[in-house]
């Protein structure tokens, strides 16, 4: 079924975020490994995904990265694929994707703002599995070890607190941060099989 390199490479962008390094690097990556040991051929797709997501976490850290980078930021309503647009959503339709409460947008600005001081280099990716936007900020804040300031909005402390400058940078390449990079390949191959699910691949 992935027999050509052109194939793979109008394969991979319905599966994973479209990026540069997609289409110079993985696509012939995969390729030449399909070449040298052939997917298994019960499920063709399933296979292509675990091989790449294998390729990739092969890849030195800041290939990784910009890899991961292709995704959009978690509650981003601009210039998302209609998968994201989708997933982000819940699964819904996008009249009821709109409707996100603009406080959850605001929190998750915030959020992915603190997250990317932290942990430099790096975009939180998470395989949202039909979650709220609301239930993924709450998953942001429990990783950032913050508070939960939209349990009691608008009455609580404000949503941009504590501002993202005042956090502790994660050394970058460290255990720690390497492990976050680790996690995000691993949830971008968690969303490329929902993808496949969803489009019949």
């Amino acid at each position: 079924m992935y027999e050509t390199q052109d194939v793979i490479a109008g394969t991979l962008p319905q599966l994973f975020e479209h990026s540069n390094i997609l289409i110079t690097k993985l696509a012939p990556e995969l390729f030449r490994s399909i070449g040298d040991t052939p997917l298994e051929t019960t499920d063709p797709t399933n296979a292509l995904i675990e091989r790449a997501i294998a390729i990739i976490h092969a890849w030195n850290a800041h290939e990784q990265a910009e890899f991961i980078a292709a995704h959009p930021r978690i509650g981003a309503i601009k210039q998302l694929s209609a998968l994201s647009a989708k997933e982000q959503s819940g699964g819904l339709s996008a009249t009821t994707r709109l409707q996100t409460p603009p406080e959850v947008l605001k929190r998750l600005e915030h959020l992915n703002a603190c997250y990317e001081r932290v942990y430099s280099g790096l975009r939180y990716i998470t395989f949202v599995n039909g979650r709220s936007r609301a239930a993924i900020a709450r998953e942001m804040e429990d990783k950032l070890q913050l508070g939960h300031p939209l349990d009691s909005y608008p009455d609580g402390p404000p949503l941009n607190e504590p501002t993202a400058e005042s956090l502790i940078c994660v050394a970058k390449n460290s255990e720690d941060w390497l492990h976050e990079l680790t996690r995000a390949v691993d949830d971008v191959g968690k969303i490329a099989k929902s993808r496949q699910k969803s489009l019949g691949l």
